[in-house]
């Protein structure tokens, strides 16, 4: 996972890779979260291009950090979702919590 905050648009960009499952996401909230708390971000995108797995974790990750955003009037984009990944998505209503794309918006 890699993560960089853009100054300039307030924008928290997080690489997500490999599989996310109950087995990895306790690492990966704990390191989003604290980047959150550091940067104080507007926008938080979390980018599934190099994601080959998720299940109900990932879901749960996202709402978390859905959670504390909300506060801080801040959003949450997904971006560079695979097809799969974009249903699983779908089927959680996450396109309630978040907007969804197939594209990555930000390169770092």
């Amino acid at each position: 996972m890699q993560i960089h905050y853009d100054t300039e648009t307030a924008r928290l960009h997080v690489q997500l890779s490999g599989e996310i499952d109950h087995h990895s996401s306790n690492a990966l909230r704990a390191q989003i979260d604290a980047a959150i708390y550091a940067h104080l971000p507007q926008t938080l995108e979390l980018d599934f291009g190099s994601v080959t797995f998720m299940d109900s974790s990932g879901i749960g990750l996202i709402m978390g950090r859905y959670k504390i955003l909300q506060p801080l009037g801040g959003e949450i984009v997904l971006t560079a979702t695979s097809p799969h990944i974009r249903r699983v998505l779908r089927l959680a209503g996450m396109e309630r919590l978040a907007s969804i794309t197939t594209e990555a918006e930000v390169t770092s």
